[in-house]
């Protein structure tokens, strides 16, 4: 069985399901947690699977835009005036709602992009190696419920 990791990052973000039939339609939000799974066959020559502040370094920007912003999804009658008026602080989910399960597997595939791209770069203080896979993503809506996707 290879080894495996997990690191996890806390984020308050918000998001509105415009689909939704009763509360959640409303703009609310959520103290989020949100664990990369890595694994790896063999450690590197420091003994890990890869070092934490990796993650932090590769993933910390992007998992900090969602810090205090809400996720919208593109078709809400409200996305646009929101948009113009928050900026970069409206996240925009082409044509979906950015339910706990989509930003799960939104998060994955950009991790998954920007992990390779951290590992590409052989200047790294604290290097990837080329067998390290990003497995699943989990995200922590509340305490007692969260979606995940893997691959």
């Amino acid at each position: 069985m290879p080894y495996c990791i997990c690191k996890t990052f806390e984020i308050e973000s918000g998001h509105m399901l415009s689909k939704h039939p009763d509360l959640c339609k409303y703009p609310h939000g959520h103290s989020r947690t949100v664990e990369f799974v890595l694994e790896a066959a063999e450690l590197d020559k420091n003994e890990m699977v890869c070092d934490f502040k990796a993650l932090k370094d590769a993933l910390g920007d992007y998992l900090q835009s969602f810090d205090h912003a809400l996720c919208v999804n593109t078709k809400d009658k409200n996305f646009k005036k929101m948009k113009a008026a928050f900026g970069k602080q409206i996240i925009a989910f082409n044509q979906q709602d950015p339910t706990t399960e989509v930003m799960a597997h939104t998060i994955f595939l950009e991790a998954k992009k920007r992990l390779a791209a951290y590992a590409a770069n052989h200047r790294a203080k604290y290097p990837i190696t080329r067998q390290v896979r990003l497995t699943r993503v989990r995200v922590w809506e509340t305490s007692s419920s969260w979606a995940e996707f893997a691959e």
